[in-house]
């Protein structure tokens, strides 16, 4: 969704939430297929790099190739850690129960920390015309998208900051749940 192409919508709570709950659903159906035919322990592996081979594939021909929108803003999410988690898990256990429980949540736990590397420059504080912004903020607002919905730029604002200041652990542990 939304949520996965543009880097100031990867925001820290519906980012880290919604991403991997709907993300793990294709792999762990290609990780029960390459399981039980043929005992193949990395289903969700291949499942993620094909679809991350196949979102750059998007990315490049449908951003930069029909309306030169620079690359770097619109990357797709790292699952790539996730899936190996899931993978791992299935191997170790071999079961099914196990793997829906541990392998899920990891799955959703590794999710933020898998992708800090490639988000934290966008997160560095910048002075923009007397404001305080972030360089993901300003690319949001320098590279305008049509249809673009105003209230994402709200969604720091809610009650799941009374868990706390940082808020993405919270929304990992119920992305893992």
């Amino acid at each position: 969704g939304d949520w996965d192409f543009w880097v100031d919508w990867k925001d820290r709570r519906l980012w880290v939430t919604v991403v991997p709950i709907v993300l793990i659903t294709f792999p762990a159906a290609v990780q029960v297929l390459l399981w039980e035919r043929l005992r193949l322990p990395w289903g969700a592996t291949v499942c993620v790099l094909g679809l991350l081979f196949g979102e750059w594939i998007n990315r490049y021909f449908n951003f930069w190739g029909w309306t030169y929108f620079p690359i770097t803003p619109c990357f797709p999410s790292q699952i790539v850690p996730g899936a190996i988690l899931l993978d791992v898990v299935l191997l170790l256990s071999g079961s099914y129960l196990l793997t829906a429980i541990v392998g899920g949540m990891a799955w959703g736990l590794i999710f933020y920390p898998g992708n800090w590397p490639v988000v934290a420059p966008y997160h560095v504080p910048v002075e923009y015309n007397g404001t305080l912004m972030s360089v993901a903020d300003i690319l949001g607002y320098n590279y305008v998208r049509t249809g673009t919905p105003e209230y994402i730029r709200m969604v720091e604002k809610g009650t799941l900051r009374t868990f706390g200041k940082d808020v993405a652990p919270v929304s990992a542990f119920f992305s893992a749940f």
